[in-house]
């Protein structure tokens, strides 16, 4: 497997892991019914994504994403802190966008800086990003 390939799909998990645990983190302040369905949905095809991407890297060879206990540690504490006053349907929509907005930034900047990935890749990688698009179209009705 392509160094480029594993930079991608290491990319994809990262992202996907990065979504699963902010709505692990936001899921028990989300009062709005509809909008707890749509995450629950919105995890279970991020968890889908990422074994995805964990597939075709066991294929390949290669290790699996790595991520730090600090980053999860960042994340608990910033949904904590930015729901702490205010768990307002429309704010917890807010920063759904916002997370799907750095997701959608580093998986652009990841595929620019790894052009040669191969097809299956970058077709995990689109797909992430064709989701993230249609999460933060869906997510406005809320704000």
């Amino acid at each position: 497997m392509k160094n480029d390939d594993v930079k991608i799909l290491h990319e994809v998990q990262k992202n996907t892991r990065m979504a699963m645990k902010a709505i692990d983190s936001i899921n028990d302040r989300i009062y709005d019914d509809d909008l707890a369905v749509h995450v629950t949905r919105e995890s279970m095809k991020y968890a889908e994504l990422y074994n995805r991407a964990t597939d075709r890297l066991l294929e390949g060879r290669a290790a699996s994403f790595r991520e730090s206990g600090f980053q999860d540690i960042m994340l608990r504490g910033g949904v904590r802190a930015n729901t702490m006053l205010n768990t307002s349907t429309s704010h917890i929509a807010e920063l759904m966008i916002q997370g799907s907005n750095r997701g959608l930034t580093s998986m652009w900047k990841t595929i620019n800086h790894h052009e040669n990935a191969g097809n299956v890749s970058m077709e995990i990688a689109r797909e992430l990003m064709d989701f993230e698009e249609k999460n933060i179209e869906m997510l406005k009705q809320y704000l």
